[in-house]
């Protein structure tokens, strides 16, 4: 449970929880014997907060659930728990948009690569951070990306905190000079470093099927919703790299990047290089959502 004395921060000291207790970031503290830190055992979730308020977190909690039961942790608290912890944490940030972040790992003992018996208790730390929206110049001129082979594990369904393959292909991009990369698996597509990808063609969106090879995005399902309100056909399937590369537009979409266009793709425009007509329905059907939170 919680306690009930909540420390108040200090300048540049944002409070955070950490298994039970509220306090300044830089006294927080974990064992090196954490399986966290040890073997990345563990799982983590990003909600984006909006005028104070949480943003699809009764999808972000189902996908946490999710995570927890592929890895056998424990779920530690119910929904309501959840719920108040991250209003809790909301209330104490200096901007009421922000992002909560959530992380679990399995706990504290033996280095030992089999489950720790008799279980452990797991491991529950959550922050808040700002947000950093999409610039104007994005959302009107688009990304540039740059494509890779996708080489991570096969369990890209968890929401692990084992994220080195991740890590390894931002730095793709960063080193390209790009915002993002567009990850290739044996001749079809998967997804971006931190992001997930959207193929229009035709008028219709399309993306890869939600199975253990992408990280299923709560924008699967809000997009699903928002391409229903507006007319706009969608579809999840196997899609080809030649697909992409010759796709009439390509979106991206993270909880913090929200829905951006695609602009360029190796050196190449994607489409006539501006953003297009799917993209401004989805943006404008988007930004309504978020409005209605306000």
């Amino acid at each position: 449970m919680v306690q009930n004395m909540l420390i108040q921060g200090v300048s540049g000291d944002p409070i955070v929880y950490l298994n039970g207790v509220f306090g300044p970031l830089s006294e927080a503290k974990i064992s090196v014997l954490d399986r966290g830190f040890i073997f990345g055992d563990g799982v983590y979730e990003v909600v984006p907060i909006y005028h104070g308020k949480p943003f699809r977190m009764a999808q972000h909690l189902a996908r946490l659930e999710r995570s927890l039961a592929k890895i056998h942790i424990q779920q530690p608290m119910t929904k309501a728990q959840w719920e108040g912890l991250v209003n809790d944490l909301v209330a104490k940030a200096p901007d009421n948009t922000c992002m909560v972040y959530i992380q679990i790992s399995r706990g504290v003992a033996k280095r030992d690569h089999g489950y720790p018996v008799p279980a452990v208790t797991p491991t529950v730390f959550a922050m808040v951070s700002p947000m950093s929206l999409p610039t104007a110049a994005q959302r009107e001129k688009g990304v540039r990306l740059v494509s890779i082979r996708d080489e991570r594990w096969l369990h890209c369904d968890i929401k692990s905190v084992s994220l080195l393959g991740n890590v390894l292909a931002k730095q793709a991009a960063v080193d390209a000079g790009v915002d993002e990369v567009v990850q290739f698996r044996d001749g079809n597509l998967t997804e971006g470093a931190t992001c997930n990808i959207w193929v229009v063609q035709d008028g219709k969106v399309i993306a890869p099927l939600k199975n253990n090879l992408v990280l299923e995005g709560i924008r699967y399902g809000l997009f699903e919703e928002l391409c229903a309100e507006v007319g706009i056909p969608f579809e999840l399937r196997v899609v080809s790299e030649a697909e992409t590369r010759s796709a009439d537009e390509l979106m991206m979409s993270s909880a913090t990047r929200e829905v951006l266009p695609v602009a360029e793709l190796d050196g190449n425009p994607v489409g006539s290089g501006k953003p297009g007509p799917v993209y401004q329905k989805l943006r404008a059907a988007y930004d309504a959502r978020i409005a209605a939170l306000a």
